[in-house]
C-alpha cells in the first residue's frame, strides 16, 4: 500500500512538473495579449471610421463569447477591423479563432496590420472575398456568428449560416431594428431590409431573438435553442 502511495505521489508530481511550466506559459501569454490589445484599443479609441463598430457594441460581442465559451467563429463584413479585435480577443481566453471575410481591398490590407499591431493575427483567418460567394461555400460548423456587411443580403445570409449554427449558438447583427427608419435608408443598403432581418429571424421558431438592449447601434442577438 506505501509503495502504491508513493507511486501515486511520484506521477502527481511528474504531471505536476509538466502542466505547471505549460499553465504558467500560458498566462503569461495572455497578459501579454490583454496588455497589447487594451493599448491598441486605447490608442485607437476615437479612430474607428468606415462603419466599425462602436466601442459599446465591441464589448457586447466580446462579452457574448467569453459567457458562453465560444470557439469556432465567423465574422462577414471585417471592415478595419475593430469588431473582428474584440471577437479574437475573447477567443484568445476561449482557445477559439475567427474566419473574417471584407471584400473590400482597402480595408481588407488595414485590417491585416490593426490585427498585427494588437497582437491578435493568430486567432484571426482573415479573407479577401465576397461574402454572397464564400459564406455559402464554408462548412462550418460556428458557435458565433456576426453580421455587419451589405444590409440588403443579411436575411440571405442568415438563410446559409443557421444551418451551419452549433446548437446554443449565437448570430448577432449589427444595425437592426424593428422598425425603419429614414435615417436608416441607404446606408450599406438600408431601407428597411434590417427589419426584413428581424422579422425572419424572429419566425425560426427554434431560434430566440431578441433585441440587446445595451447596444448602441441596434444589435440583434439570436441564440439556437437547444
Amino acid at each position: 500500500m506505501r509503495i502504491l502511495r508513493r507511486e501515486t505521489a511520484m506521477l502527481f508530481l511528474a504531471i505536476a512538473f509538466i502542466v505547471l511550466p505549460c499553465f504558467a506559459q500560458d498566462q503569461d501569454n495572455q497578459t501579454e495579449i490583454d496588455r497589447k490589445v487594451n493599448k491598441f484599443l486605447g490608442d485607437n479609441k476615437y479612430r474607428w471610421r468606415d462603419l466599425n463598430v462602436p466601442e459599446a457594441d465591441g464589448k457586447i460581442l466580446y462579452d457574448l463569447i467569453i459567457e458562453n465559451g465560444y470557439k469556432s467563429s465567423l465574422e462577414i463584413g471585417t471592415s478595419t477591423g475593430h469588431s473582428a479585435i474584440w471577437i479574437a480577443w475573447a477567443l484568445s481566453k476561449t482557445g477559439g479563432k475567427l474566419i473574417t471575410i471584407e471584400i473590400d481591398k482597402r480595408r481588407y490590407d488595414q485590417a491585416l496590420k490593426n490585427f498585427r499591431d494588437c497582437g491578435l493575427e493568430n486567432f484571426i483567418d482573415a479573407r479577401l472575398a465576397d461574402a454572397h460567394e464564400l459564406v455559402k461555400d464554408l462548412s462550418g460548423p460556428f458557435e458565433f456568428v456576426f453580421i455587419d456587411a451589405d444590409k440588403d443580403w443579411y436575411t440571405e445570409y442568415a438563410k446559409a449560416v443557421v444551418p451551419k449554427l452549433e446548437t446554443g449558438g449565437c448570430i448577432a447583427a449589427h444595425n437592426v431594428t424593428e422598425r425603419s427608419s429614414r435615417r436608416g435608408r441607404g446606408r450599406r443598403g438600408g431601407g428597411g431590409y434590417e427589419v426584413k432581418y428581424h422579422e425572419y429571424m424572429r419566425s425560426l421558431d427554434f431560434m430566440e431573438t431578441t433585441l440587446h438592449p445595451d447596444a448602441r447601434s441596434g444589435l440583434a442577438v439570436s441564440i439556437k435553442k437547444k
